[in-house]
């Protein structure tokens, strides 16, 4: 493992006594940063039983504090939102974290040099980047059609939507959000997809056993969480091995991955 490999994930480590990063306040923020509807019409009864929240008589603050959402510094007892909840129900969350959003790219051809064709950026909560995401690959995926036995007809996307969703969402889970302001990168070039998730491997991921099955790690675990909770992630660990199943059962070439000590490009190709 290279020196400068060691030291990032060392400094990310850190602290044996320090908070993990995504429960950590903001302190530059309030609880007029959080969609508190959001929250309660989504967020909580998806996290919560609905048995347990019918006979608790928490506030909205308590049932915040509960979930991480907010932080109460033991001193002062003011509330902060953490970065986790800032993420999972913020009404902005790249006010505090500039980072925190995707930047789409379509291009006419096959180079960065080539016209683009549209882009956009997707922003917001966990949920809205995620629904965003999904009407974005939607509008610009191609359907063809095959005939086959006379009146068979099968249809089949350029790329599988399900590979699409699973690599786009591991970019944003596990990407750093501490000491970079680069967002998600998605660039759809005529032959390929390239996702960018700024961040290297994690923990006992490493360059050189990226991708392998059954080697994970969370630099975000509660941000994972949240979108467990939110229904974008069914499974941890999964989700290299579903978008890779996706791609051969679409035709497509397989996945493939260029792990570096501060980013992880994924390659998705055309079929």
């Amino acid at each position: 493992m290279a020196l400068v490999e060691i030291s990032r994930s060392l400094t990310e480590k850190r602290r044996s006594r320090d908070i993990p990063f995504d429960l950590m306040p903001m302190r530059t923020a309030t609880l007029e940063d959080l969609d508190l509807d959001l929250f309660l019409k989504l967020y909580l009864p998806s996290a919560v039983a609905a048995e347990i929240l019918a006979r608790n008589n928490r506030t909205t603050e308590e049932q915040l504090l509960s979930l991480r959402f907010l932080f109460r510094d033991q001193e002062t007892r003011q509330v902060f939102p953490t970065i986790t909840g800032l993420m999972a129900v913020g009404k902005d969350p790249r006010n505090h974290l500039p980072g925190a959003y995707v930047q789409f790219i379509r291009f006419a051809g096959r180079e960065l040099t080539d016209p683009i064709k549209d882009q956009k950026e997707i922003s917001g909560s966990l949920h809205d980047m995620m629904r965003g995401l999904d009407e974005i690959f939607k509008a610009h995926m191609s359907i063809e059609t095959d005939f086959q036995s006379g009146t068979v007809e099968k249809q089949r996307p350029d790329y599988p939507l399900v590979a699409l969703q699973q690599i786009a969402r591991n970019a944003v889970l596990h990407r750093n959000y501490e000491g970079t302001n680069a967002p998600v990168r998605i660039s759809w070039f005529e032959d390929r997809i390239e996702i960018l998730s700024p961040g290297g491997p994690f923990g006992m991921v490493s360059i050189e056993n990226f991708g392998q099955p059954g080697i994970t790690d969370y630099r975000n675990a509660h941000i994972a969480e949240a979108m467990k909770v939110l229904g974008y992630v069914q499974r941890f660990g999964v989700g290299i091995a579903t978008a890779k199943n996706a791609l051969q059962t679409n035709g497509n070439p397989d996945l493939s991955f260029d792990p570096k000590p501060n980013y992880v490009l994924a390659v998705i190709k055309r079929k």
